[in-house]
């Protein structure tokens, strides 16, 4: 998890993922590409794409674009540059950095084959966001859980802390299992109450439900207001795209600091 006020990097900034905005200033206009073939979607896998653009390409979100009836080569160039960093996106940088390039045209196409209208979009008729959250505020918070870190940026604090299990796997030079909770309480200054939490929890199983290209092993991501009370309307989608890069530290951006404090290295 960033230091600083922490929203699970950037996981409620819902600019995330802007496949189909505006093309780069600097690329020319490709020429025109013969109508997409209507392809299925068993034929390409777009539960990653589903996750923060709907379920048939119309995004709910009004800062996330939609997909469905774009052009297939404007969608291959945006996720190109992506991928070589010409068009910044934390959320989409993860995800395209993924995808080869026969991957990327299939996406392309697929979604391009679909009406702009989209249809009925499974989403927009459900109750709640594509991936909602399912940690709970941590019953043993703080008695049961260290301080690791804290960052003071423009004023507002963030302490983060881990609970027993993350301490000894981090202790161990082990990989955070399941079970492992990270809290992260925002302060608007030092000495203040909290207005905010925001955590990341994993169980096993919970990540079976998680698109692959998203996918940080079991981990489940949330945010809390000062009365601890989740905000249900959080589609963790960003969180996991944000924190997918971060595999090698069990997604979390603060595990040099967890690592340190729990050896008493950072002493």
């Amino acid at each position: 998890m960033r230091a600083g006020t922490i929203a699970l990097g950037g996981a409620v900034a819902l600019a995330a993922a802007a496949l189909g905005g505006r093309a780069l200033a600097s690329q020319a206009a490709p020429a025109a590409a013969a109508t997409p073939v209507p392809m299925t979607a068993a034929q390409v896998d777009v539960t990653g794409c589903q996750a923060c653009h709907g379920a048939n390409g119309v995004s709910r979100n009004q800062h996330v674009p939609n997909l469905a009836g774009q052009q297939a080569a404007y969608l291959v160039l945006q996720l190109q540059a992506f991928k070589n960093g010409t068009r910044r996106n934390s959320s989409m940088e993860a995800v395209a950095a993924q995808l080869s390039d026969a991957e990327m045209n299939a996406l392309a196409q697929y979604w391009g084959s679909q009406p702009a209208g989209g249809g009925m979009d499974a989403h927009a008729a459900a109750a709640g966001p594509a991936i909602p959250s399912r940690m709970a505020f941590p019953a043993g918070f703080p008695n049961d859980f260290t301080l690791y870190h804290t960052a003071t940026t423009n004023g507002a604090v963030s302490e983060q802390y881990a609970n027993a299990a993350a301490v000894a796997a981090a202790r161990a030079g082990r990989p955070l299992p399941d079970g492992s909770v990270i809290l992260v309480v925002n302060r608007p200054g030092a000495g203040a109450p909290p207005a905010s939490y925001a955590g990341m929890e994993a169980r096993a199983g919970w990540g079976a439900a998680v698109p692959a290209l998203i996918r940080d092993g079991n981990w489940d991501f949330a945010v809390f207001n000062a009365q601890r009370v989740r905000n249900d309307g959080l589609n963790q989608a960003q969180c996991l795209a944000c924190h997918h890069p971060q595999a090698a530290n069990s997604h979390v951006f603060t595990l040099a600091e967890l690592r340190a404090a729990a050896t008493g290295a950072g002493h």
